[in-house]
C-alpha cells in the first residue's frame, strides 16, 4: 500500500506560500519559485540579525567618540582610561549616558583622565 502525503504536503506548501506573501511576480504564487525565495530570504534575515548588532556597536562608538572630543580625548584613550579606573560600563550605556546625562558623562571623562594621568 502506497502513501500519498496529500495533507502534509499541502500544509507545507501553504506555509511556504504564506511566508512568500508580498513577494514580486510569481515568487508569491508558484511554489517552487516561492520556496527558493523564502530560503534565500531566511539566509538574508539570519545574516541581517548579525549585521544589526555590528551596526549598533559602530553607532555607540561613534556617539561616545563625538561626546568625548570636546574634552580633548579620543575614544580609544577614554576607553583605556575607564579600564584603568576599573569602570566597567558597556558601550550602549556609555552612549545613552553621553546623550541624556551630560554631568554624569563629564564625571566619567574626569575619572578616565585621572586614571590616564596617574
Amino acid at each position: 500500500m502506497r502513501v500519498k502525503g496529500s495533507t502534509p504536503t499541502r500544509n507545507r506548501r501553504k506555509k511556504v506560500l504564506k511566508l512568500a506573501k508580498g513577494y514580486f511576480g510569481s515568487k508569491h504564487l508558484l511554489y517552487r519559485t516561492a520556496n527558493e525565495q523564502v530560503m534565500r530570504s531566511q539566509r538574508y534575515a539570519f545574516a541581517g540579525r548579525k549585521q544589526t548588532k555590528r551596526d549598533m556597536r559602530k553607532l555607540w562608538i561613534a556617539r561616545i567618540n563625538a561626546a568625548v572630543r570636546p574634552y580633548d580625548l579620543s575614544y580609544s584613550k577614554f576607553m583605556h582610561g575607564l579600564k584603568l579606573a576599573n569602570i566597567n560600563i558597556n558601550r550602549k550605556m556609555l552612549s545613552e549616558i553621553a546623550i541624556h546625562d551630560e554631568k554624569g558623562f563629564k564625571d566619567l571623562v574626569d575619572a578616565s583622565k585621572n586614571a590616564l594621568n596617574a
